[in-house]
């Protein structure tokens, strides 16, 4: 069974999980009423998906 010589320092073991993160929301803005909405998602300020009413507002 592989057991590790040395310990894994602090550093190398941060370096490891800098990569491990949450990424952002996408943010986009509205075709229509230019304000800012989540991709692939219904607009809450004029209820419009890819030119059709979803929402009645």
């Amino acid at each position: 069974m592989g057991v590790p010589k040395r310990r894994t320092s602090k550093a190398r073991k941060n370096q490891r999980r800098a990569m491990i993160k949450i990424a952002s929301p996408a943010i986009v803005s509205c075709p229509r009423c230019h304000e800012p909405k989540m991709a692939h998602r219904v607009c809450q300020a004029c209820g419009y998906y890819r030119e059709q009413e979803v929402l009645e507002k």
